[in-house]
């Protein structure tokens, strides 16, 4: 996706939010501020991918605050506040129609867990109060069956995770394809670097995700959503060989839109109108939405 307009206050405003939240010193956060604002103002081309430009603004932002981690405390708040969900969420997957399905709901759902922008969570503890809420409304828009047919043929998929938090929801639904599917290949792709509050090998060890996925690698680099010209060369093998791709998160449907990466699918709440108007859906609602 190419940046919009409306991708500038929503950028500076996570800058501002990491600020506030990494440090005190009034004096690092105005500094933060200059200089994401001037890197911005630097790196803004409406042709550019808003995630390369996005990745190259938090880089200034997490140098200049001296930071490689402000989402540190939040990650591990996030993913609590999952585990602490887990019950709920076995339930719905136990006595549901479609184990999978709902699986996919609920860790769609956790994508909420998203800090410092418009549609996000103020607090992980949020998504405790509010679940119920989401499962009932259900999927907005839903490419499910397409989805399932695709699953049905595949060998090979790969699963790109996003949020910590989330990826607690992520590893019930990787469980849920393999029962299914018990022959599929399943590669889960976390992030190489610690970058916004997005999941890396130590939460895919922590969380133990060796029982439920064949394999997993990281983006290995620093990157919003995923950068194509400096990713892992695991990565890079496993996007040779593939029979599907499915994304969690925005971020992922930023850089993968941009490419001719297909068949993919995104799992995401719409949880910003340049999003929503992107993929041509409305805002804020969960979405199962199938590219081939």
């Amino acid at each position: 996706m190419k940046i919009k307009t409306e991708c500038v206050p929503c950028l500076i405003k996570r800058v501002i939010f990491e600020a506030e939240y990494s440090t005190k010193d009034d004096e690092i956060k105005k500094k933060t501020i200059k200089n994401a604002c001037k890197a911005l103002g630097d790196f803004y081309d409406p042709e550019k991918c808003s995630a390369e430009i996005a990745t190259k603004v938090h880089r200034v932002a997490y140098d200049s605050l001296g930071d490689n981690d402000p989402y540190k405390d939040l990650k591990k708040q996030s993913n609590i506040v999952a585990k602490k969900l887990l019950p709920k969420v076995e339930d719905y997957i136990k006595n549901s129609d479609n184990p999978l399905k709902m699986s996919m709901l609920c860790s769609i759902i956790g994508n909420m867990m998203d800090f410092g922008i418009k549609g996000g969570s103020k607090r992980p503890e949020v998504l405790e109060k509010t679940f119920d809420e989401f499962v009932s409304e259900g999927i907005g828009y839903d490419d499910y069956e397409k989805l399932d047919k695709m699953l049905s043929k595949s060998k090979k998929i790969i699963l790109f995770t996003d949020n910590c938090g989330e990826i607690v929801f992520d590893k019930l639904l990787c469980r849920e394809i393999k029962k299914k599917y018990p022959d599929l290949f399943l590669t889960l792709v976390v992030k190489g670097e610690n970058i916004l509050s997005d999941a890396t090998m130590d939460d895919a060890k922590e969380l133990c995700f060796e029982e439920v996925v064949d394999k997993i690698i990281t983006t290995g680099c620093f990157a919003v959503g995923v950068d194509f010209n400096q990713m892992s060369n695991n990565l890079k093998k496993s996007l040779s060989d593939y029979d599907l791709i499915i994304c969690k998160g925005m971020a992922n449907y930023e850089s993968f839109s941009e490419t001719d990466y297909k068949p993919i699918v995104y799992l995401l709440r719409t949880k910003c109108k340049a999003i929503a108007d992107s993929m041509e859906l409305p805002v804020n609602i969960s979405a199962i939405k199938f590219y081939d």
